[in-house]
């Protein structure tokens, strides 16, 4: 039993191992077989004939123990074909594969590894491990955001339709809470995975609708524990960013606001906007702001503050001061998130006092135009063509966009996509068109609908950030999405009018 991710792997530079739970090796590749010989046989050999004793944990407890901190990685010591012990760096994701649970274990060249055994590798070698751990990870957030993609967007839109007082509203909101749990780890799976800034030029976006959605989750989630104090300025400025991952950077700063107070613990939590206008370059803590516009969104909390010795390690990544599953990578993610936008974030606390954290985004002195997005406004008309390799969301989306007023074709392919389009008797006013699909991906299928129909509107989707070009346009919407963000994203498009001066 191999899994496709596994294959990928087979020529790696360095030893990779799949592993059962019950720490059977699986399979080695050529790498792993040529620092253990067969010691490993593929099916019969065992991860504890190779285990060091000087690792002061069995294997088999590392393994039960890596299931509670899967982004860890740890300097793990193993016997290797001579009887010497050589030191790696040990990176491992978890699978399920018919109906087994298996892991790959990635065992990289670590300090003191002995030279004999472990060679330093060349750029060429290094280039070729770091790829492969990149393709590892980039594989896992896309499948992984295409399975949340329905789930939240099914969840939202039940949500939609549920009074507050019916019976499964509760659990609704617990399934919604979790799938967005799950989507900010792929978020950040996807995150770590991207070698280079996005350079793809966002739309105007009004941080106001983002703040109000974020605070709201919070407060179905946390019910009465905390007093919510928002103060959100009614004429902001408009400013282009990524709503997903601004989204994904206020959530992990309104997280830290919540666990300040600890399980049970409670008080009051303030969230502001703001336009700020500066006419010389300005320092706020840690933050060199030069002069120019810009919208500030500031989350406060009346908590226990940050301990003084704790504080300047506060964006370190994996750095935490709490339990697993928490992998010290929330601040660090802002940080990443808002400065690729060419912000800042400030943070300032005093032990006992409180906490407040400062987002800074670039913005133009125009304000942006409210928008109320209820149901009315999100209700449209229209023929809409959604390409996606994944049935789940084609099922998805059909759903939604029919219950809202739009007729819906739907197409698993690229391939289907132009037959249905070539059809004289159909008009379609929307393309929406995932970009990674088996065969032609959804930006040959645009290059191609571009020939014949150029004034065709498409909005393209995907579980990673795309730079826009002159293939897919500006219109992007990224995976996972809820229902009111497909939605919105397709009004927008049929109809592009977001600002006014």
């Amino acid at each position: 039993m191999k899994l496709e991710v596994f294959s990928g792997l087979e020529k790696a530079a360095w030893p990779v191992l799949l592993v059962g739970a019950d720490g059977g090796v699986l399979a080695t590749n050529v790498a792993a077989k040529a620092t253990w010989g067969t010691a490993l046989s593929d099916g019969t050999g065992s991860l504890a004939s190779v285990w060091s004793p000087e690792n002061g944990i069995s294997e088999a407890d590392f393994l039960a123990h890596w299931e509670l901190t899967p982004t860890a990685l740890a300097h793990l010591k193993f016997r290797v074909a001579g009887g010497a012990t050589t030191v790696f760096l040990a990176a491992m994701a978890r699978f399920d594969a018919d109906g087994r649970k298996v892991f790959i274990l990635q065992l990289l060249p670590g300090p003191g590894a002995t030279e004999a055994k472990s060679a330093p590798l060349g750029d060429a070698a290094l280039k070729q491990k770091l790829d492969c751990v990149l393709q590892l990870a980039q594989t896992v957030s896309l499948d992984f955001n295409n399975a949340l993609t329905g789930v939240l967007a099914h969840t939202s839109l039940l949500l939609g339709k549920t009074e507050a007082s019916h019976p499964w509203r509760h659990s609704l909101l617990e399934v919604e809470k979790s799938a967005a749990r799950a989507a900010e780890i792929a978020g950040e799976l996807a995150l770590f995975s991207r070698q280079k800034k996005e350079a793809r030029r966002a739309a105007a976006g009004n941080l106001n609708l983002v703040a109000s959605r974020c605070v709201e989750f919070f407060k179905n989630a946390h019910g009465t524990r905390f007093g919510w104090r928002p103060a959100l300025e009614r004429g902001l400025f408009s400013a282009r960013f990524d709503e997903a991952k601004v989204q994904q950077a206020l959530t992990k700063i309104l997280e830290n606001a919540t666990e300040a107070f600890g399980a049970s613990g409670s008080g009051q939590i303030s969230v502001q906007t703001r336009n700020v206008t500066l006419t010389e370059a300005t320092q706020d803590r840690n933050v060199r702001l030069a002069a120019g516009n810009y919208v500030c969104m500031e989350i406060s909390d009346d908590g226990p503050g940050i301990e003084a010795e704790v504080f300047p390690r506060v964006f370190e990544p994996f750095f935490t001061t709490k339990r697993p599953p928490h992998r010290g990578l929330g601040l660090a993610l802002v940080y990443g998130i808002i400065t690729n936008h060419g912000g800042g974030v400030a943070i300032s606390s005093q032990a006992g006092k409180g906490t407040s954290a400062r987002i800074y985004l670039p913005a133009e002195s125009r304000l942006i135009k409210e928008s109320v997005g209820d149901d009315k406004e999100l209700r449209g008309t229209g023929t809409i063509l959604v390409v996606d390799d994944e049935s789940l969301l084609l099922t998805m989306a059909e759903t939604i966009l029919t219950d809202f007023g739009y007729r819906v074709l739907t197409a698993n392919t690229g391939a289907k996509a132009l037959a249905i389009l070539a059809q004289p008797d159909t008009k379609v006013d929307l393309i929406v068109t995932d970009l990674v699909m088996p065969g032609m991906g959804g930006r040959e299928l645009v290059e191609r609908i571009r020939q014949t129909e150029p004034t065709l509107a498409i909005l393209c989707t995907s579980g990673y950030v795309m730079p826009e070009d002159s293939q897919t346009g500006g219109a992007y919407l990224q995976k996972p999405f809820t229902s009111t963000d497909l939605l919105l994203k397709v009004k927008a498009a049929l109809t592009p009018t977001t600002a006014v001066d």
